[in-house]
């Protein structure tokens, strides 16, 4: 899973990154790195792999991974190239999902870009930006599809489609927020649009707000109302908490957490959302010489699941032995749960489950 974080300048949005993926460097077990100033790995913690790494006591500990991308500042008219939109605007294009950091405290110390705080307009600005952009592809597919018109009258349900997403667009609507049928998503798959990635609102708030009732913030009102019209989520985080709590080892981590009662960093909560946002689960892999988490989407079959371990698993596919998580862990292992009937045996049309315990037979 890769997500971008944008925001306009001196919203949090470098103090919140830097947050994260510290955090995620501190985390007992789970390996950090980072491949460029702007990017930064952390592992998905999971405390069902690491009951695993108690059971099997592996050789290698593998948890999936997430990766943050610290995008580019943005600026009006980056989808014309100002500032550094170009780059700005690429970045999103490699990303699964956004984190868009919008403040939402007050500081005098703290200039804000444009003078005074304003979640609503902050968000508009770079949507804005995502939408010009998108109107300048969507343009030349429909002129493209104009032309084969005369050749293929069937290209008419399609050119309808179009010009309906350009003119809900051309009102300042991102295309997250265009109701699609399912052959409409099908249709427009083929053109990945910057406005229609998913998105996550981090509401960045003062640390006494964030410890307080987070409603009476009528900016972070403002930002639940946009989510709700376009179906994106909302994360309440305050950065300053997250950048203290970041170098804290865990025990001290859990009971500073405990005082603002919140059951997990701003980092689980991101990554918690991240999954459900793009529709994934976790299956297991387990035994003495590893024990590994792998992110599959929801839906996925067992052989193009065994696919993500290796392309050979896939094409050789035989069979799935599948135990769920709790029974293997009820039973105390492989043994005990297959004694109580409780591993199964399945085929190509076995849809996964997040928590399945898998090892995959096949020959190739």
């Amino acid at each position: 899973m890769k997500l971008g974080m944008v925001g306009l300048p001196n919203v949090g949005k470098s103090t919140l990154f830097n947050a994260l993926t510290n955090a995620g460097a501190e985390s007992a077990n789970y390996p950090f790195c980072t491949i460029e100033p702007n990017v930064g790995i952390v592992s998905v913690p999971d405390k069902r792999l690491d009951k695993l790494a108690e059971m099997y006591d592996p050789e290698k500990f593998t948890p999936a991974t997430l990766e943050f991308v610290d995008i580019a500042g943005l600026v009006k008219g980056a989808s014309k190239g100002e500032g550094l939109g170009n780059k700005f605007l690429a970045d999103i294009r490699e990303v699964d999902a956004v984190v868009h950091v919008v403040r939402c405290f007050e500081d005098d110390n703290i200039i804000h870009v444009d003078g005074s705080i304003g979640a609503k307009r902050d968000i508009e600005t770079i949507n804005l930006e995502l939408i010009f952009s998108d109107l300048e592809i969507l343009a030349r597919r429909l002129d493209k599809d104009k032309k084969l018109l005369k050749g293929d009258k069937g290209m008419q349900k399609e050119i309808d489609f179009l010009e309906r997403l350009i003119a809900h667009m051309e009102e300042g609507n991102t295309a997250r927020s265009f109701d699609f049928t399912e052959e409409e998503r099908e249709m427009i798959k083929s053109t990945p649009l910057l406005s229609n990635k998913p998105v996550i609102y981090a509401a960045n708030l003062s640390e006494a707000d964030f410890r307080g009732d987070i409603n009476n913030n009528e900016q972070y009102k403002a930002i639940v109302e946009i989510a709700e019209a376009e179906n994106s989520m909302v994360l309440p985080i305050c950065a300053q908490i997250e950048a203290e709590i970041a170098d804290m080892d865990k025990e001290d981590k859990e009971m500073f957490l405990a005082d603002l009662g919140l059951e997990e960093s701003g980092l689980n909560r991101i990554i918690s959302q991240g999954y459900s946002l793009l529709g994934l689960i976790s299956f297991l892999t387990a035994g003495q010489q590893e024990v590994r988490a792998w992110t599959i989407t929801k839906g996925t079959k067992a052989p193009q699941a065994a696919g993500k371990i290796h392309t050979d698993f896939e094409k050789g596919f035989i069979r799935a032995v599948v135990v769920a998580y709790d029974d293997l862990v009820a039973c105390g292992g492989m043994a005990g749960a297959k004694e109580k009937g409780l591993v199964r045996l399945e085929g190509k049309d076995y849809v996964m489950k997040d928590g399945d315990v898998v090892l995959f037979c096949f020959n190739v």
